[in-house]
């Protein structure tokens, strides 16, 4: 059973804390393995953000530009500006390295989902040796809804209409079967912008597009330590998941070695709570069904 999301670097400008971005010195890989196994986490996926590759300029292009909201796409343009600086041929020699040294660790990328750009990300990321893909949505358009300085956004489009446009490109990611496993399900929520009721019938539309397309769902405890205090996706959301036969991963979203496997206790106490007695592991993008580990108190 492993942690099959984890970033090796923090957003943001860097701060002077841990590795300059872009570098993978020695230990730093070890370090992660090593705070996911005292959590009894066996083994580790890495799943660096494909947006904060230099390589994805070209294919992604500056799809911020598009947006009507020039206060919108200024923002996103200062995020590519400050976080664009990792290079995943760096990023998957210094993972494939740590496999070959033995270290329990997965090659894996967070592939963030734009629908006009799909296709192209799909091609360029093939030649990679990628044992999982997860699949993302971090922008409607050039909103960064799940960025501080953009919830004023919030309140210009409605928080129902931000939730309709999110879970839109969320079917339209688990529809397109581009990805293994879908990251962060209902992430709109991550800021504490809540609906009065669920979205039952928004959850259905995901939930059915992953049904058709073979994709799986993770279990994202980084929602619980997040503003909206609440682990990602809602338990109703996975509960349909679960009754539609759709399989799931566990997830830290960590993006520093000591958050590595945390909350996992809770977070496979609630996927035995709706009915999974299993969770998938992956080699190659290849699933296997292994039973949900136990944890001692």
């Amino acid at each position: 059973m492993g942690d099959y999301h984890v970033h090796l670097h923090p957003h943001g400008a860097y701060d002077g804390t841990g590795p300059e971005p872009g570098t993978y010195p020695d230990g730093h890989i070890e370090a992660y393995v090593e705070a996911a196994a005292a959590r009894g986490v066996q083994e580790v996926g890495f799943t660096e953000h494909w947006y904060r590759c230099v390589e994805s300029a070209p294919v992604l292009g500056d799809f911020w530009e598009d947006d009507s909201r020039s206060d919108l796409a200024n923002l996103t343009a200062e995020v590519m500006e400050i976080e664009r600086n990792l290079s995943i041929e760096s990023y998957v020699d210094a993972v494939v390295g740590a496999k070959d040294r033995g270290l329990p660790v997965l090659l894996g990328l967070e592939v963030d989902f734009f629908p006009e750009s799909i296709e192209a990300v799909t091609d360029f990321l093939g030649d990679y040796p990628w044992d999982f893909l997860v699949g993302s949505v971090h922008w409607i358009g050039a909103w960064g809804y799940d960025r501080n300085n953009s919830q004023f956004e919030f309140d210009r489009r409605g928080t129902e209409r931000a939730y309709e446009e999110y879970f839109s490109l969320e079917e339209q990611l688990a529809a397109s079967g581009s990805v293994d496993v879908l990251a962060h399900a209902d992430a709109v929520k991550k800021k504490g912008r809540f609906l009065s009721d669920p979205p039952f019938e928004l959850y259905e539309n995901v939930v059915a597009a992953a049904v058709a397309s073979g994709t799986a769902v993770e279990i994202n405890t980084s929602g619980w330590w997040h503003v909206a205090e609440e682990v990602f996706p809602h338990p109703a959301f996975l509960q349909m998941f679960h009754d539609a036969g759709v399989p799931i991963t566990l997830a830290s979203d960590a993006h520093r070695p000591e958050f590595a496997g945390r909350g996992f206790d809770r977070a496979a106490e609630l996927a035995r709570t709706v009915g999974y007695t299993h969770c998938l592991q992956f080699r190659n993008r290849v699933a296997t069904e292994v039973p949900l580990p136990s944890f001692s108190p």
